[in-house]
């Protein structure tokens, strides 16, 4: 497999082969498979935590009343939806898909799953948002720090999946460490670890490709 020193030095052409823009551009790490029938149905749907904290976390909303409520929003979740505002946005398809594409995660207490089931499972189970159960007496504050840290790592029927992996502020260290954990998450995924990955490619938002160095197998 790739190791973090190669990653690093592809996220480093990539930045300065780019020119200088007038916002900060993420860094994205595109990853192509070989020897997959995606025909057979294979699919992958994963949450990775990243080593290296993002400049700018993943957005997570927290459905939960009461005691977990009031947490969540003293631990600052970009928002927090009560059950009577879930059952609000039942009644308005289109700001339920709104509110659904604002946020990256979504967090809920266990008492509360039954009716985002029924409210919300149509339009969250298909873009592979389903809540995380959390328990009413956990730390949901934890939680928050988890996955303002985690990116998803979505493919179906296909042989290609794309992920942020931080932006050109970070360290190119940095980044590198963050795309190796994907990587490495991703393996153990595929039917045949590595052999089953094609190619890796690491660009800025708006840069050129920067792809990685094939090397003849011994």
């Amino acid at each position: 497999m790739i190791n973090e020193a190669e990653l690093a030095k592809m996220i480093k052409d990539a930045k300065d082969t780019d020119k200088e823009r007038k916002f900060k551009q993420t860094l994205e790490m595109y990853v192509i498979l070989k020897d997959i029938d995606v025909k057979k149905g294979f699919a992958m749907n994963e949450t990775i935590q990243l080593p290296k904290k993002l400049s700018k976390p993943t957005t997570v909303c927290v459905m939960a009343g009461g005691d977990m409520g009031l947490k969540a929003k003293s631990a600052n979740a970009d928002r927090v939806v009560s059950g009577d505002e879930l059952n609000t946005l039942a009644a308005n398809k289109r700001e339920a898909r709104k509110f659904i594409n604002n946020y990256d995660f979504f967090l809920a207490d266990t008492q509360l799953m039954t009716t985002v089931g029924k409210v919300l499972g149509q339009l969250l189970g298909p873009r592979g948002k389903m809540p995380i159960p959390v328990p009413f007496n956990a730390p949901i504050e934890s939680f928050l720090d988890r996955f303002r840290s985690s990116i998803r790592v979505k493919v179906k029927n296909s042989l290609s999946m794309s992920c942020k992996i931080g932006d050109e502020s970070m360290d190119d260290g940095d980044l590198a460490a963050n795309a190796h954990a994907v990587l490495n998450a991703i393996e153990k995924k595929l039917p045949s670890g590595d052999k089953n990955i094609r190619r890796i490619i690491v660009k800025t938002s708006m840069g050129k490709p920067v792809k990685q160095v094939q090397q003849a197998r011994k």
